[in-house]
């Protein structure tokens, strides 16, 4: 603990000269030492969020908003557009016929998709289809447009680290000269390529994001209940996967990391805190999380984020499965990161 200075007259007058350069003296210092941010946790129910969406999109069409997505922002934070300090998260809505034209930008981006078929995404020349569940990796700099080939509507996730890029003052975007890319990579190319724990022998990682775009949801929750048997599950977080970059292990990003949980019938967790910021999306069941000192009950497609230094505990009737993403990969590169349970 740090010794209070006793502010004698002459070091108020110190104090109050060097302001004039600019200065100020570090033992006035009031900025808060402690782990933690003013973010709450907050959770957005998909029975309020549905409506809105579909709502938007008798509003306005993707040709003058481009992107149709509403942005969840976090109660301290209006007009970030963050739903943390270090994260973006929206809901995509596009409807049968319609394109998202193509651009790249600098931060990172990942799609989670909430719900129906048809659609897809396009990233470097090859296209990807969309089901409910899958997790979708947009590497930064990459071109990107989206477009509904279905008869219903999709919507999903977006999560971006675009905090990141404000902060340091790096954030470019481009738009492609046309509405959609060429396609010149086979459909199911990098999921053929880099799905199955092998890597072309020549093949040499120079990217920054995983070369794997899609992550198929079946995959996933067949590995969930495939480890569910094999071992317990963990005191707080059930039973729970990272998504890696099949080229290096890592997280698929450089910045974000992303997961996958199952929490089992019956499954009261013991509290847990980390210093990442976490933004979750359940993906199938009914259950209540403990944020702090508030608790969310939940339902398929709800959102939910619990800020840095927050406890969170798990506590289900029924399974559930769990999409979430952090900046746990960022931390973990600067060595920043700290996790307990208490």
């Amino acid at each position: 603990m740090s010794n209070a200075v006793t502010i004698t007259p002459e070091l108020a007058s110190f104090s109050k000269e060097i302001k004039d350069l600019n200065l100020t003296p570090l033992w006035e210092r009031t900025v808060s030492q402690q782990p933690g941010t003013p973010c709450k946790g907050k959770i957005w129910s998909w029975s309020d969020l549905e409506p809105k969406l579909l709502e938007s999109t008798r509003l306005i069409g993707t040709k003058d908003a481009e992107r149709r997505v509403l942005m969840l922002e976090n109660p301290v934070l209006p007009g970030t557009s963050f739903s943390t300090q270090t994260l973006f998260t929206g809901l995509q809505i596009i409807l049968p016929g319609e394109v998202a034209s193509a651009h790249r930008h600098t931060p990172n981006a990942l799609r989670f998709v909430v719900k129906g078929k048809g659609a897809y995404t396009s990233v470097e020349g090859e296209r990807t289809m969309m089901s409910p569940g899958d997790f979708i990796v947009t590497p930064n700099w990459a071109w990107h447009d989206h477009g509904n080939i279905g008869n219903e509507p999709v919507v999903w996730m977006d999560g971006l680290d675009s905090a990141f890029t404000k902060f340091f003052g790096a954030t470019f975007r481009e738009d492609y000269p046309v509405d959609v890319q060429p396609l010149y990579r086979s459909e199911g190319d990098a999921i053929a390529t880099f799905g199955s724990a092998l890597l072309p022998v020549e093949y040499k990682f120079e990217g920054h994001a995983s070369p794997l775009l899609v992550y198929p949801y079946a995959r996933t929750r067949e590995a969930l209940h495939h480890l569910q048997k094999t071992q317990a599950a963990h005191p707080s977080h059930g039973v729970k996967l990272r998504y890696a970059n099949p080229a290096n292990g890592k997280y698929p990003f450089p910045t974000m990391a992303a997961f996958m949980q199952l929490l089992p019938k019956g499954y009261c967790g013991r509290p847990y805190r980390t210093t990442e910021s976490q933004v979750f999306n359940v993906a199938e069941g009914h259950g209540s999380v403990k944020v702090g000192d508030e608790t969310f009950h939940f339902g398929p497609h709800d959102i939910f984020v619990v800020p840095p230094w927050n406890t969170v505990s798990f506590d289900v009737g029924e399974d559930c499965v769990v999409f979430s993403y952090t900046d746990r990969a960022a931390q973990d590169a600067l060595g920043f990161l700290r996790e307990e349970m208490l």
